[in-house]
């Protein structure tokens, strides 16, 4: 086990090696249930991992970028197999943390059910963790700044006073710093006090690329619709506005009226994407896949269009499967995809086992037109 307060040595590149991406977010040891039911009635659950950035960092892995997951775990079991399983997906983990203060890394124990109905159940035991314990003071900067895009999500801001001046701190404009993705990621049982929506907009502002579900804005601001979104949040050059199963919108600065500077003005380009038809087989986990998707193809410099569209097929992946955490389609197979024209795509209906690929032997068709 690696040695408590000292970076994990496990990683692929080292602590400040430069990567496309570093996410940094609390993963926990998610135990999954074997049946549907209330978390009362599952007689048994099936261990895996779990936490929005390290998903985003898993997804990104798998689909060829360079990754760095930056956190804090615990000197225990659970932070050995977080450690591990992140890092088999290619992920770069020589920057995380062990806790040398006896504080635990997080799990939590969650029903099959979408996380929006009310049926859903949620058991998080991760009061006091060692992520918890993320502050300005214990996280190196250098290492935060060492990829093109650093992802963060407002979960973060919710697990303690620590957390939310570490947020702070990285959503300071700033010449040198990377181009910073924020997900609002609203997680109310989290938040302490009823600062969650000030917060979480204060910090939105201060985004070069942001991600909110449509939902999530009506629950915190009372905003209803995209271009009241946009109004509220106008700094980010990128705000991407999810709507479920009707697609998405991102208004995307453009170039010269404002783009980048974090002011507030300028023009937009305005463009939405539908959502694809999809098989679902574990509705959890379409957020961060969609956000993997879109930074993905962010970082490949693909339209604004596309960049919708391997969002839409990334959360595709992990709809269709039961973790968190999905195996993206191999790059050709989603360009190919997401290059159909807008007749075929709204003609997709993706089920489980399409990102594995069409028509070869033994595969199961991964399109399926809708009726």
């Amino acid at each position: 086990m690696p040695a408590p307060e000292e970076a994990d040595p496990t990683g692929h590149g080292g602590p400040g090696a430069r990567v496309d991406v570093v996410s940094l977010g609390e993963s926990m040891v998610t135990f999954l249930p074997s049946r549907p039911g209330r978390l009362a009635d599952v007689p048994a659950f099936t261990r895996t991992i779990g936490g929005a950035e390290s998903n985003v960092a898993c997804a990104l892995a798998a689909a060829g970028h360079t990754v760095r997951w930056i956190s804090r775990v615990g000197s225990d079991g659970f932070g050995d197999h977080l450690v591990e399983a992140i890092g088999a997906y290619g992920v770069d983990t020589s920057a995380v943390r062990r806790d040398a203060d006896g504080r635990p890394t997080g799990i939590y124990f969650r029903t099959a059910t979408d996380r929006s109905t009310t049926a859903h159940e949620v058991a998080y035991y991760r009061a006091g963790s060692a992520a918890s314990a993320m502050s300005p003071g214990t996280m190196d900067r250098a290492d935060l700044w060492s990829g093109r895009v650093l992802h963060l999500s407002g979960i973060t801001a919710a697990l303690s006073d620590d957390c939310l001046a570490l947020m702070r701190a990285l959503h300071e404009r700033r010449a040198e710093r990377p181009l910073v993705s924020f997900d609002v990621n609203h997680r109310p049982a989290l938040w302490r006090d009823d600062s969650g929506p000030r917060v979480l907009l204060d910090l939105a502002r201060g985004a070069d690329l942001v991600f909110v579900g449509d939902d999530e804005a009506a629950q915190l601001w009372d905003l209803h619709s995209p271009e009241a979104i946009r109004e509220a949040v106008p700094e980010p050059a990128v705000l991407v506005v999810k709507a479920g199963a009707d697609g998405a919108t991102a208004f995307v600065r453009d170039p010269g009226t404002g783009a980048g500077t974090g002011t507030g003005t300028g023009t937009d380009t305005v463009t939405s994407v539908p959502a694809l038809a999809v098989d679902v087989v574990a509705p959890v986990g379409a957020g961060d896949a969609f956000a993997a998707g879109f930074l993905s193809a962010t970082l490949r410099d693909l339209p604004t269009a596309a960049r919708l569209r391997h969002g839409h097929l990334m959360a595709a992946a992990v709809l269709t499967d039961a973790g968190d955490v999905c195996v993206p389609a191999a790059r050709a197979h989603a360009d190919r995809l997401a290059a159909l024209d807008d007749a075929a795509w709204g003609a997709l209906r993706l089920g489980p086992g399409w990102t594995s690929g069409a028509g070869e032997p033994g595969q199961r068709q991964e399109a399926v037109p809708t009726s």
